[in-house]
């Protein structure tokens, strides 16, 4: 636990002089936290004018909405939806700048031939590199959301969307299946990393873990999936099992002496 801690005191004391870094940490989860609220500020605007019947309400947001519902509050429930995903997205696009610079960023300021010269045992150095990169992740993650909260009440959200909100199916996209993201996330890139050249190229590789995020993205929007607390469990089920296998795969992969010998 102490080579842990002490890699993971290293990699921050690094990583966060980067410009980057910070404005990844800082704007993104900014900006992912001020669209849905936002969106939800003008749709309270016209709750008025759509609290009529459910009966001209679509097929789509019946599947998300209560009994005792107006169509107004069923309508945000259904678009608020649309924005789980992107906060499930911020704990998977934060570890990929820390990550993706761990293993070959060290071998381009050459230290990383010292660090796999240690006593450091290979799962004690992909923890500590793992943990550095989703640690903040999660913690920003949680911070958005509980700022979010926050600030519900303040535009005039209703009591029945907050209630939906602070429900099952969000609590557990936000409190499990985000770190899980992030753990596949950072094993990922740090699988990445240790395989090429250049920091830069094992970012851009990184981030395609974003695009299965985007799809259910797509998916919801379109209709054919509704994320509900079933879907949220199967997902969080399969991402236990990923991270599992992803931990490891590098864990097999991981080689000090090839990374060391391979790499000129």
């Amino acid at each position: 636990m102490k080579h842990i801690l002490t890699i993971i005191e290293k990699e921050w004391a690094e990583v966060f002089k980067n410009r980057m870094v910070l404005f990844t940490l800082i704007f993104l989860p900014l900006i992912f936290t001020l669209l849905p609220l936002v969106t939800l500020y003008f749709t309270s605007l016209g709750m008025e004018e759509a609290a009529g019947s459910m009966a001209d309400v679509p097929v789509q947001f019946l599947s998300v909405c209560s009994e005792g519902m107006t169509a107004g509050e069923c309508m945000q429930i259904y678009v608020i939806n649309q924005f789980l995903l992107m906060f499930m997205m911020v704990p998977v696009i934060i570890p990929v700048t820390i990550a993706a610079y761990s293993i070959v960023g060290e071998k381009t300021t050459h230290s990383l031939e010292p660090l796999l010269a240690t006593p450091t045992t290979t799962m004690e150095l992909l923890a500590g590199k793992g943990l550095a990169a989703a640690l903040p992740a999660i913690f920003v993650g949680w911070a958005s959301f509980g700022i979010f909260l926050l600030a519900l009440p303040l535009i005039g959200t209703s009591s029945a969307v907050i209630q939906y909100i602070t429900g099952l199916t969000w609590l557990l996209a936000i409190l499990i299946a985000g770190p899980l993201m992030a753990i596949a996330s950072v094993n990922f890139a740090i699988f990445v990393s240790s395989r090429v050249n250049d920091p830069r190229v094992a970012e851009q590789i990184s981030s395609l873990l974003i695009i299965p995020v985007v799809g259910l993205l797509f998916a919801q929007i379109a209709g054919i999936i509704v994320i509900d607390v079933l879907v949220m469990l199967s997902f969080i089920g399969a991402m236990t099992l990923v991270d599992i296998g992803l931990v490891y795969l590098g864990a097999t992969i991981f080689q000090r002496e090839n990374i060391l010998t391979r790499w000129k």
